[in-house]
């Protein structure tokens, strides 16, 4: 796959009926939910659940979110979503990326990009990455 940067996580989709739209595709709300559902998976994977969030009283929270689509896709088609950390400034910011593909024939899909603040969950305010984010995300982030 030609992926936008190497070694993504990735998470093989497809869309089921109730994923489709009524212009006969997947609904771009989807893809939103698809990219979610690969965030805190790759988080996961990191080392990060929601539980650590909690405890430590800190999220990456979406500050902003873009997203392109590029081409529609139908129900029951092979897809592989791919997800990659930017590295940040090292203290509250840093940016998660993502690339749909069409497994068929190697079409992207989608991009989009979330810039993410890490915040006081209690409080909602701003605030620096623990020590525990800055050793689970930063190794994995690549340069921007």
């Amino acid at each position: 796959m030609d992926w936008d940067h190497p070694h993504p996580f990735t998470l093989d989709l497809q869309p089921g009926p109730d994923d489709i739209d009524g212009l006969a595709h997947t609904n771009n709300a989807v893809y939103v939910r698809w990219c979610e559902q690969i965030g805190w998976a790759h988080s996961g994977a990191l080392g990060l659940t929601l539980a650590d969030y909690q405890r430590l009283d800190r999220a990456m929270a979406i500050h902003r979110g873009e997203y392109d689509y590029l081409l529609p896709t139908a129900e029951g088609e092979a897809l592989r979503l791919g997800t990659w950390l930017l590295a940040g400034d090292g203290r509250l910011r840093m940016e998660r990326r993502f690339q749909l593909i069409r497994v068929r024939d190697g079409a992207t899909v989608l991009r989009a990009r979330w810039q993410l603040v890490c915040i006081e969950i209690a409080s909602g305010q701003a605030r620096r990455m623990p020590p525990a984010f800055l050793a689970a995300y930063g190794p994995a982030a690549i340069a921007g």
